[in-house]
């Protein structure tokens, strides 16, 4: 039996295994790196140890600084997570010969699914279906570029290590493919220590689904049904749902006996997933499927099968790890209703998802109900780093059906409160809000091939939006003169609220936004303060909610956000979008005088892994000047315009401040 559990992790899947952990009756101890002395896994584990600093290369990503870890907490088991260590077969090793239970399959099973095309070839011997494609050890260039043009454009080229849309290009003819295998290399060689890439075909309409299996030391499998995750960016998940729609009972069957199948030919142990391809060209067939990889460990979106079979599947691996058979055989594995996952991440869709790093000034999520769960790893106050990951929580909701589902998860995303960093909430309620995406219409293109309805640009800050900053600034101004102290605060001469004993009192509240100021009327009353622009006029209570959210009444319509006022800012939340504005600062210098130096800036902090102009060099508009490696992903930085390049400011491998200037551009030409 196990008395104590290390998580090698952090964020909200070691929050979530924490939770699962101290329910079973386990010790919890967490590892942390100095980036998160104060993060949420630290804060909820009976212990937590050092292992070094933020980049996760010296600290996560540490075997030896776990180890000492287990060893100092008196550890029995050490459960990896996601990512970092998890599929490293050495680290499963490395727990046995320290006398510690690894929460995971043997160090075999990882090492015949680490590479892809090993795996591949493993699983034809299997019977299992896959793409077509070049899995070989050969690696020239040109030995590579004769399989693609053997197997037909549009292809795939993939890291054989590794995941998560890392290393991954997608070829449309072959004249890209040389820039697009350099760059999967280079992406390869950053995210995994190693380069090789294997070449297959492309499915013109694929829809990734993959099954979730278990296994135990006793020789059974079972498998608990699929997930649909079609819906990417760069080759990342952001919204996943079981079961996937549209799928005949005949094609489930053919799929998880495939992969339960391909659990027993490595002698898999433990929870993993095993990822498909379906080409949805004629809709989901039983013989249109093809393994493309295995997960040898927990998946970001297991909640969704935990929410159709009403399993705990951080304790089933428990259960296993500890050398238990499996809990239910496979006749017995419910499944009800529907589940979807949306990832929540601090990004900005409309500048290509950059990942958008600072603190979670103000940070509310839906409250949890038993068809709304939330998984977050992080609270209000704390960092989104440039070392980690920029997902911050999932959201995840069930209903007997898929439309009530996904009107559930677009109605816990438009209550999703967030400043300080961009998020993509919004983003997401376009897709599930999407005709196409309702009617289950999609595949692995569906964000790029819709893209345009999904980041419809607005016109400007709506009216509402503005009235609401005004009325909850001036609401800010009397809850903190009365939170102050000081010189009487309830004395009419100290008063900043502009309340008379006789009539009305009025100012101007200057808005700033994208560089465009507005300008909003406030009138106090006796009985609180309106606000309006352009004919939008509220009104409201001199207080805030308790909570800080306005209420006002639009012509007797009430309506409500959330509010947070910073240092010469405030920002105003509703449904799932934040608009921050900038506040006049008297004491500021004019920076209109400032002359703009016409370039390129890096959008954030990262690594600069290639350039590919020099002063001088005339490029048109789109062109590649540079990419930058930031938050384990390679950003390719293109010119706005037809310009001529003045100077290069950075080389190949100078790490890089966010806004710092990478690449100038001819005066002459702006």
């Amino acid at each position: 039996m196990l008395s104590s559990l290390l998580v090698a992790n952090r964020g909200e899947i070691a929050c979530r295994i924490i939770k699962t952990a101290r329910a079973s009756g386990l010790r919890t101890i967490a590892v942390y790196s100095h980036a998160d002395a104060h993060a949420q896994h630290v804060l909820m584990a009976d212990e937590a140890h050092a292992i070094g600093p933020a980049p996760a290369a010296e600290s996560y990503l540490q075997p030896e600084a776990i180890l000492a870890a287990a060893r100092a907490s008196g550890a029995d088991a050490v459960h990896p997570g996601y990512g970092f260590l998890s599929e490293n077969a050495e680290f499963a090793e490395a727990c046995g010969a320290a006398g510690l239970v690894f929460v995971g399959p043997p160090a075999a099973a990882i090492r015949s699914m680490g590479l892809k095309d090993r795996a591949k070839a493993l699983m034809q011997q299997a019977g299992v279906p896959v793409v077509p494609g070049h899995h070989g050890d050969a690696q020239a260039d040109e030995v590579l570029a004769g399989a693609a043009d053997q197997i037909g454009y549009p292809v795939l080229i993939k890291a054989v290590a590794g995941g998560g849309g890392k290393g991954m290009r997608r070829v449309e003819a072959a004249a890209g493919f040389s820039k697009a295998l350099a760059a999967a290399r280079r992406e390869a060689k950053a995210a995994f220590g190693d380069e090789r890439v294997l070449v297959e075909k492309f499915v013109t309409r694929p829809r990734h689904i993959e099954m979730q299996v278990f296994a135990d030391t006793h020789g059974n499998v079972v498998h608990m049904f699929e997930r649909d995750c079609s819906i990417q960016r760069r080759h990342q998940k952001v919204i996943e749902e079981a079961p996937a729609p549209g799928m005949p009972a005949d094609m489930r069957a053919a799929m998880g006996h495939a992969a339960c199948e391909a659990a027993r030919a490595i002698g898999y142990c433990g929870a993993g997933t095993v990822e498909f391809i379906a080409d949805a060209s004629e809709g989901l067939r039983a013989d249109r499927f093809y393994f493309m990889e295995m997960n040898t460990r927990l998946q970001v979106e297991h909640p969704v099968t935990e929410m159709i079979t009403g399993l705990d599947l951080v304790d089933w691996q428990l259960r296993i790890a500890a050398g238990a058979t499996l809990p239910l055989d496979q006749d017995a594995i419910p499944m009800h209703g529907h589940a979807v996952e949306g990832r929540l991440y601090a990004e900005d869709p409309s500048r290509q998802f950059f990942p958008s790093t600072g603190t979670l000034a103000y940070f509310k999520l839906p409250r949890p109900a038993p068809d709304v769960r939330i998984d977050a790893g992080v609270a209000a106050g704390d960092g989104v780093s440039v070392y980690y990951d920029p997902m911050i929580a999932k959201i995840i909701t069930w209903a007997q059906t898929r439309a009530g589902a996904l009107r559930k998860l677009e109605s816990a995303l438009s209550q999703c409160y967030i400043a300080g960093v961009t998020t993509n909430a919004a983003f997401l309620r376009a897709v599930v809000a999407h005709p196409a995406f309702a009617a289950g219409q999609m595949d692995t293109g569906f964000i790029d091939a819709h893209l345009a309805d999904l980041l419809a640009p607005a016109a400007d800050v709506p009216d509402e939006v503005l009235v609401f900053a005004a009325i909850g600034l001036v609401q800010h101004r009397v809850a903190t003169q009365t939170s102050a102290g000081g010189p009487d605060p309830h004395s009419p001469w100290n008063s900043t609220n502009g309340w008379r004993l006789f009539g009305t009192a009025e100012e101007t509240i200057a808005l700033g936004y994208k560089d465009t100021p507005h300008m909003v009327a406030v009138t106090y009353t006796q009985d609180g303060v309106s606000a309006g622009i352009n004919g939008v006029r509220a009104v409201a209570a001199a207080a805030g909610t308790p909570d800080g959210d306005v209420v006002a009444l639009f012509d007797g319509v009430r309506k409500s956000a959330a509010i947070y006022v910073g240092d010469q800012t405030v920002s105003v939340m509703r449904d799932g979008a934040c608009w921050t504005f900038a506040l006049p600062d008297p004491l500021a210098a004019d920076a209109a005088d400032a002359a703009a130096v016409g370039g390129v800036t890096a959008p954030m902090t990262g690594k600069v892994t290639q350039l590919w102009v020099k002063p001088g060099d005339a490029v048109p508009r789109g062109a590649p000047l540079a990419a930058l490696e930031a938050m384990k992903m390679e950003h390719t930085l293109v010119a706005p315009r037809d310009v001529t390049i003045a100077d290069v400011l950075a080389a190949a491998g100078d790490q890089v401040a966010g806004g710092a200037l990478l690449v100038t551009f001819d005066p002459q030409e702006g």
